[in-house]
């Protein structure tokens, strides 16, 4: 039989999207020229490259871990040993390769704790995972000719000759060397969901028994995923190397993995793009909110028990569900109620900021006295009059946007109805 050649189009849509991104990492230190802004775009960076690599074990494979900073973090020691010993000339690598040598590392911890932890699926996984990570920071502190101890690990980026007046000393050179890595890290993991691996952990993840029935062993699905997965996490802790100078057993510790898994489900782990969203709003609220108020992490809390309220799936799925009615043109019918919704939600918001800035500052922070500045007004957090406004934007702003609410659900609930009868 003659072979036949087929023609298959060019994804113009997804040419685009994916040029569109690489566009807007290339610009953005154009328009925020600003230290803490490249700071916090090179921390999004590594950010969002350490939660894909999380979601392929969670999202694509329905893997629990309670433990993936262990292989981000190893590959960061591994990475600022090398970095040390190139700048004194008993390695050669250069810095731009620099994540290769986290990423080696965190594959290779990868194929040995991989093999131990996916031999059994579900709870049991998320538990080993969490033993394995403790077992990993005690040992960042019983060893420190190699984790540093306490004070862990420093190095210097700049060394050697410069390359076409690249030094990696100033900042933004950090950036985009941060930048190009997680654009390569984001398309490979794309890549790897469409790859049969990538497939076939989706089958484990759904059902593992139908997996098993048509031949395929689904512990080593669960292990090699997670080796591909520790491989990307381990880039994600050498640019952090890059990035900070420094790697301590705070980067090994059950903290990093909390955070990475909220990142991930705050973002949507049944979309691609959520764990992007969820790594930057996540970097958000540790490193930009965290300057402005001390009770940062509140807010981050009150924030991840929303989200699992009223949107478990991300706010990739809020965003896809307005897609969704902008392409079968209802958004028309709905964007009052929602902009009607949003403005009451603030009146909450700042009922919200106003409570807690004010109970912070009488219960904790009263030392200094309990004057304080909030919204460009200065205040006595002891008087009456503050607590009153705060109590009236309660009542007002929550009676309103239960009412807003209400009238949103409606008309979605119509819409949907609609849908579902088949109208167009």
């Amino acid at each position: 039989m003659a072979a036949t050649l087929r023609y298959r189009p060019l994804n113009l849509a997804r040419w685009v999207i994916w040029g569109t991104t690489a566009l807007i990492m290339a610009v953005l230190p154009i328009f925020f020229t600003q230290g803490f802004a490249i700071t916090l775009m090179s921390q999004m960076g590594v950010a969002i490259i350490f939660t894909l690599s999380y979601n392929m074990l969670l999202g694509q494979s329905g893997m629990l871990s309670f433990g993936h900073a262990v292989y981000s973090g190893l590959g960061a020691y591994f990475a600022v040993h090398a970095l040390n010993m190139a700048s004194k000339g008993q390695l050669w690598v250069p810095v731009s390769l620099l994540p290769l040598v986290g990423g080696l590392a965190g594959a290779v911890f990868g194929v040995l704790f991989g093999y131990v932890t996916t031999k059994r699926a579900g709870t049991t996984f998320a538990m080993i995972t969490l033993g394995i990570g403790e077992l990993v920071f005690s040992c960042s502190l019983m060893f420190p000719d190699f984790f540093g101890g306490e004070g862990g690990v420093t190095t210097n980026r700049v060394f050697g000759k410069p390359f076409l007046g690249v030094t990696f000393g100033p900042a933004v050179q950090v950036y985009y060397l941060i930048a190009f890595w997680c654009l390569v890290s984001m398309a490979l993991m794309y890549a790897w969901a469409h790859t049969p691996l990538g497939r076939m952990a989706n089958a484990v993840r759904d059902n593992p028994e139908r997996a098993e029935f048509v031949g395929y062993d689904t512990q080593k699905v669960r292990w090699y995923t997670l080796i591909i997965s520790a491989f990307f996490a381990g880039i994600a802790g050498a640019l952090g190397v890059i990035n900070f100078e420094i790697v301590t057993a705070e980067n090994v510790s059950a903290v990093r993995s909390g955070g990475v898994l909220l990142a991930a489900f705050i973002g949507g782990v049944g979309f691609f793009f959520g764990p992007i969203i969820g790594a930057c709003v996540f970097v958000y609220f540790v490193v930009a909110l965290s300057d402005h108020t001390k009770a940062w992490l509140l807010y981050l809390g009150m924030f991840f028990m929303l989200m699992v309220m009223f949107a478990p799936g991300g706010i990739a799925s809020l965003i896809m569900m307005q897609v969704q009615l902008v392409a079968r043109q209802r958004f028309g019918r709905i964007w009052r109620h929602y902009l009607a919704a949003g403005a009451s939600s603030l009146l909450v918001l700042a009922a919200v900021i106003l409570t807690v800035e004010m109970t912070y500052k009488v219960s904790v922070d009263s030392s200094g006295g309990t004057l304080m500045k909030l919204f460009g007004v200065e205040f006595d957090a002891a008087a009456a009059g503050p607590w009153a406004v705060a109590i009236g934007l309660w009542i007002v702003g929550g009676w309103l946007f239960n009412v807003t609410r209400k009238r949103v659900s409606q008309v979605y609930g119509e819409i949907q109805a609609e849908f579902q009868q088949g109208r167009p």
